[in-house]
């Protein structure tokens, strides 16, 4: 699909003609997924003049932008991406948008190297997911408030007012993780799943053994995996183990067969499900569900 990205464009800018942009004193802002979405809508105040890419339900690791995205990025004053492996169309697509300005989010924070199972890998390739970490939503929201009021000035002092406040619920999401942690009988965390929560455990001091290698592409984790992940529980007496939203929690019943664990979904953020997005789930909503998640491998 990435080889076809320059015919979109093209294909937009005759749809188009020459007038791209929003009408005068508006603003248009093209987010690619969940969490730059909810960065944006914080700040704006609303999702007036904001829009989505990667739609409810869909899977960021396989997306591919359609001719209709392609025209709303064209058309758009900012683009926000993360910037990390899922997001190599969006490089290729600025090239040809022009004028938009794009604001990548990894630039905000200090990546971490993916982690691989003890496999070697020549390339170093970085977890794309900073944002399950609060600390490192802080930073992103800073770049996406400074982006915003440069791009419309008239509105800086709503979005300053906006990002201050959301940035004091972050703290207090941030603390409460901290205080949950400090107290906890326990500090890893299991699961018979993707682990898209390399940041979050880095930044709580927590360790972890999952069934895959970050998001891994992979259909089946290996057998030695699994058996491990039997182990732990078992020998750790450990309460839960964990899936993340959207899982066909194949391993995690398996595991759980095994060991009477109970499944118990932490949710990444990364995507929600139409349900989820129409009834208002924000990333602050999904995290405060994951304090009570937490809680019930930690105690």
């Amino acid at each position: 699909m990435r080889k076809y990205i320059p015919l979109l464009l093209a294909l937009c800018l005759l749809l188009c003609g020459c007038s791209a942009g929003a009408e005068e004193g508006e603003i248009s802002i093209v987010a690619t997924d969940f969490p730059c979405y909810d960065l944006a809508r914080q700040v704006m105040g609303g999702g007036e003049g904001l829009t989505l890419l990667i739609r409810p339900g869909m899977d960021s690791h396989s997306y591919e932008p359609t001719p209709a995205d392609a025209r709303a990025v064209y058309e758009a004053d900012a683009l926000i991406y993360i910037g990390g492996a899922s997001d190599g169309w969006v490089e290729e697509m600025l090239a040809e948008a022009g004028n938009v300005t794009a604001v990548r989010l990894m630039d905000s924070v200090e990546a971490l190297e993916e982690e691989h199972d003890g496999h070697d890998h020549e390339d170093i390739s970085y977890d794309e997911h900073i944002w399950t970490s609060p600390v490192n939503m802080r930073a992103m929201l800073e770049s996406v408030t400074d982006t915003l009021c440069a791009i419309s000035p008239e509105n800086a002092d709503t979005y300053r007012a906006n990002a201050a406040a959301y940035d004091a619920q972050l703290a207090e999401l941030d603390a409460t993780f901290r205080e949950l942690v400090a107290g906890a009988e326990r500090t890893e965390l299991i699961f018979a799943d993707r682990f898209p929560f390399l940041y979050f455990a880095r930044e709580y001091g927590l360790t972890y053994i999952s069934a895959f290698a970050g998001c891994s592409d992979e259909v089946q984790p290996s057998v030695q995996a699994v058996a491990s992940i039997i182990d732990a529980v078992e020998q750790e007496g450990m309460p839960v183990v964990y899936v993340i939203e959207m899982s066909t929690q194949d391993v995690a019943r398996a595991v759980a067969e095994q060991t009477g664990a109970e499944i118990v979904e932490m949710h990444s953020c990364q995507s929600v499900t139409g349900e989820e997005f129409a009834a208002g789930e924000t990333y602050l909503s999904l995290m405060t569900r994951n304090v009570e998640a937490l809680r019930k491998g930690l105690y």
